[in-house]
C-alpha cells in the first residue's frame, strides 16, 4: 500500500511541484501562548536568505528538521551554519529563545538532485546543533518514538505558508501505512511544515515518531510522507560530534529554500 501511494504523489509532485495543500480545516492555531505551554521544544528555522522550516530540539542543543530544507534548489550552493536560526516556541515575532546554528549535519545518502524520491524520503533528515544550549526550563527537547505504530493515531505541530507566525497542531492524524523505513500519513501540510514533527504517545509521553518530508493530495486524499528516525539521528549525532572533536565526518552545511517561496518542502498537486 504505501509503495503505491508514494508512487502515485511522485508523479503528482513531477507535475506539479509547486503545488501546495489548500485545505487546513483540521489544524488549530495555538493562538494563546498558553497554548504553547509544553510544546516550546517546536520552532521555526529561519535563514538569514529567506526562507524557513520547522524544526524540533531533540537536546538542548541540536534541533531535528528535514534534509531538503538544507539545500538551495536554485543554486545547490551552501549557507554558513551561523545562518540558521532556531526560534523556539515562536509566536507573533517573540520566541521562547532565538540561537544561531553552529553546525548542520545531513544524512549522506540523501541526494537533492532525486527530489522526493521514496529514497530520499528515508533519508530526508538533518540536525542543527546550536551556539548555545536552551536551557531545559524553557524548552523540553522531546526523545524519539521507538515501536509500532500502523494504524496508530499521530499529531503534528508546524508553522506552514499563511500560518507562519504561530504554531498550528493537528491534533489527530493517522498512520496510513509503513514500510521499509517508509511513512505515510494522512496529516494536513503545506509549504514551511518541511521538517515538523510528527508526535506519537508512547505511555503518557508525546515522542517524535517521524517528520515532514513532502505532502499533498493522492486518489483525493491527503497524504504527507515521512521516514524511520532512530538509526539516522543516531549517525546524524556521531558526525557531529566526530566534527566537535576535529575528526574527518559527513558533516555539510548547505543553503535552504524551495521554489520561489524558499519556505520549504516539496508538495504534490490537489
Amino acid at each position: 500500500m504505501l509503495q503505491r501511494i508514494i508512487k502515485l504523489a511522485c508523479i503528482l509532485l513531477l507535475l506539479a511541484p509547486h503545488a501546495s495543500v489548500a485545505e487546513t480545516s483540521m489544524l488549530v492555531r495555538l493562538t494563546d501562548r498558553k497554548d504553547l505551554s509544553g510544546w516550546e521544544a517546536v520552532g521555526r528555522i529561519d535563514m538569514a536568505k529567506g526562507g524557513y522550516c520547522t524544526g524540533v530540539l531533540i537536546a538542548n542543543d541540536l534541533v531535528l528538521t528535514a534534509a531538503h530544507c538544507v539545500f538551495d534548489p536554485r543554486t545547490g550552493g551552501r549557507l554558513a551554519a551561523k545562518d540558521f536560526t532556531f526560534k523556539a516556541g515562536l509566536h507573533n515575532g517573540r520566541a521562547i529563545k532565538s540561537v544561531q546554528g553552529r553546525r548542520v549535519a545531513v544524512d549522506k545518502t540523501y541526494l537533492p538532485r532525486y527530489g522526493s524520491s521514496p529514497k530520499n524520503i528515508r533519508h530526508d533528515v538533518a540536525l542543527i546543533q546550536l551556539k548555545t544550549p536552551i536551557a531545559t526550563f524553557n524548552a523540553t527537547p522531546f526523545a524519539l518514538h521507538s515501536g509500532a505504530t500502523k494504524g496508530k493515531q499521530v499529531s503534528v505541530l508546524s508553522y506552514g505558508q499563511g500560518r507562519d507566525k504561530v504554531l498550528s497542531m493537528q491534533r489527530a492524524c493517522n498512520v496510513l501505512a509503513r514500510d521499509s523505513g517508509l511513512m505515510a500519513f494522512n496529516c494536513d501540510v503545506t509549504f514551511g511544515s518541511s521538517g515538523a514533527p510528527v508526535f506519537a504517545k508512547e505511555g503518557n509521553q508525546n515522542r517524535i515518531l517521524s517528520l515532514i518530508s513532502s505532502g499533498g493530495k493522492a486518489d483525493g486524499k491527503t497524504v504527507s510522507f515521512g521516514m524511520e528516525l532512530p538509526r539516522i539521528v543516531a549517525r546524524l549525532k556521531h558526525d557531529l560530534t566526530s566534527a566537535s572533536q576535529g575528526k574527518r565526518s559527513t558533516v555539510r552545511m548547505m543553503s535552504v529554500g524551495s521554489g520561489k517561496t524558499t519556505s520549504g518542502a516539496k508538495f504534490i498537486k490537489n
